[in-house]
């Protein structure tokens, strides 16, 4: 029998690993250098050689996920792309949401790992500092312009801004499931833990989905549904 134990990470590795489950567990701001090297069995310095400071580790630990996950995501948009163009159609937008979405729900590693993701996702998205959202956004543009881009081919009517603004509400709606979907820091009473990852995902597609292909109107036509003053 084999008992042999698996190579433990390099130091680099391994603070990585470590900060992701503290910036999860207690966020950016309250996780210092110095507890982060206590919990990884290094010293400050280490922390320093590798990364050089607080930020720059940050930006790794985000990169380190989002990296993987937003080549998956330019991929399958420009699958559903070919494919589409192939058939001598116009691309379906619940495809290409299920392309932009799916892989932020199934990266691979361990469920824990997962739910670390998640959370240190959301908490960017919220986060007060702004160098941290900034470091986000720049993450995602990529794949977010190639979505938009293959959602005015999917939905060529639709005005560009409105196309935009529901995007950013598909994109909000992600984010929040995230943290539905993240380690449970919400009151259990409102928000239970969510234990079915895919069942979450194939919710929010149908969700955003709906929304994305709701009915509109340009702007020089009147709307659906005419509002109602008061007498």
């Amino acid at each position: 029998m084999d008992t042999q134990r698996p190579p433990r990470p390099d130091t680099k590795t391994r603070i990585l690993d470590v900060a992701e489950r503290l910036f999860a567990l207690a966020g950016f701001k309250r996780t210092s250098i110095k507890r982060l090297a206590c919990a990884a069995g290094v010293n400050q310095a280490a922390v320093n050689y590798h990364f050089g400071s607080k930020a720059a580790l940050i930006e790794k630990v985000i990169e380190r996920r989002m990296g993987p996950i937003n080549r998956q995501r330019i991929q399958r948009i420009e699958a559903v792309r070919r494919g589409a163009a192939t058939q001598g159609r116009r691309p379906r937008a619940e495809d290409l949401l299920h392309a932009f979405i799916a892989p932020a729900f199934a990266m691979n590693g361990s469920v824990e790992g997962k739910t670390y993701f998640l959370t240190i996702a959301g908490r960017a998205v919220s986060e007060p500092d702004a160098a941290i959202r900034t470091i986000f956004v720049e993450q995602i543009k990529p794949p977010f312009m190639l979505l938009f881009q293959a959602m005015r081919e999917a939905l060529p009517d639709m005005p560009e801004k409105l196309l935009l603004r529901r995007l950013h509400l598909a994109i909000g709606s992600m984010n929040h499931c995230m943290g539905l979907c993240s380690v449970n820091l919400l009151p259990p009473d409102l928000f239970p833990p969510v234990d079915d990852l895919e069942s979450m995902t194939d919710l929010l597609l149908d969700f955003v989905a709906s929304g994305m292909k709701a009915p509109h109107y340009r702007e020089n036509e009147p709307p659906l549904i005419a509002s109602r003053r008061p007498s």
